[in-house]
């Protein structure tokens, strides 16, 4: 009997839109790897910082179609990612400007982000950060990102019991689990578009 063949690893870009260390939506994209790390083989999360981009300006260009180091550094990450893994907190009912600034840059002359997986995980108030999901999705039209539809993961941050520790780190066992089966989506739907 032939062995089963073993499930490629993936690698899963996780992209913070805030830049606070503290953040929730930091905390979730930090158990995420853990999740992955503990209970889903062949999934790997690596950590992409986006607090180093300049903010876009066409300006910083070169003639040549070369951007400023710490840009270069970004989207050459952004290529070898196999899909993406998005925290996205809600400011002001929309996207938080860094991540905003990051999707912006990496789409610059070749779209970094075109033709790959993404889902989307968000911590916040009201209505944890549903918002910005809805329109991080809308730009992804454009950038012809493809995100899972469900699960969706909205952590309503302030509502008791505690989510998360003074740290910013997840403690919510069922959160957990909610992010576990995101990841495991993505999982499904990265292996999906790769047949194709």
């Amino acid at each position: 009997m032939e062995a089963a063949a073993a499930k490629p690893i993936l690698r899963v870009a996780a992209i913070c839109g805030s830049l606070r260390k503290t953040s929730f939506n930091r905390g979730l994209l930090r158990a995420a790897a853990e999740v992955c790390e503990d209970s889903i083989p062949g999934l790997r999360v690596d950590h992409l910082d986006i607090s180093d981009l300049p903010l876009i300006n066409t300006d910083l260009e070169t003639d040549g179609g070369g951007f400023p180091p710490a840009v270069e550094a970004f989207r050459a990450k952004v290529c070898q990612a196999d899909c993406f893994l998005f925290g996205a907190p809600e400011y002001n009912y929309s996207i938080a400007t860094p991540l905003k600034n990051a999707l912006d840059w990496a789409s610059r002359g070749k779209n970094c982000w075109a033709d790959k997986p993404a889902a989307i995980v968000s911590a916040g108030g009201g209505f944890g950060g549903g918002r910005s999901q809805y329109h991080l999705r809308q730009v992804g039209v454009f950038l012809d990102l493809h995100f899972i539809n469900k699960p969706e993961l909205c952590v309503q941050a302030f509502q008791q019991p505690p989510k998360f520790d003074s740290d910013g780190n997840l403690i919510d066992d069922q959160i957990r689990e909610r992010l576990k089966q995101v990841l495991l989506s993505l999982q499904a739907f990265t292996l999906r578009l790769q047949k194709d």
